[in-house]
């Protein structure tokens, strides 16, 4: 499932990243990589903010779409 359909305030487990190589780099600089353990903070819109080693960074839904999670 993507982070996009995950629920708030629940803990999941990245389990792959897909996309752009940029992007890809982006995300693993904030600590978004495979085995990490995520958390959606609030939606607002298309936008949340998430939960990663205990920072919170604000994304937006096309990035939530190619962030695989369990």
């Amino acid at each position: 499932m993507t982070l996009s359909k995950a629920k708030l305030n629940k803990e999941y487990v990245i389990n792959s990243i897909s996309g752009e190589e940029s992007m890809v780099k982006f995300l693993f600089s904030l600590g978004c990589y495979e085995g990490e353990k995520v958390t959606i903070i609030s939606k607002v819109a298309t936008n949340y903010i998430i939960n990663i080693k205990d920072s919170r960074y604000g994304i937006d839904e096309a990035v939530a779409k190619i962030i695989q999670v369990a």
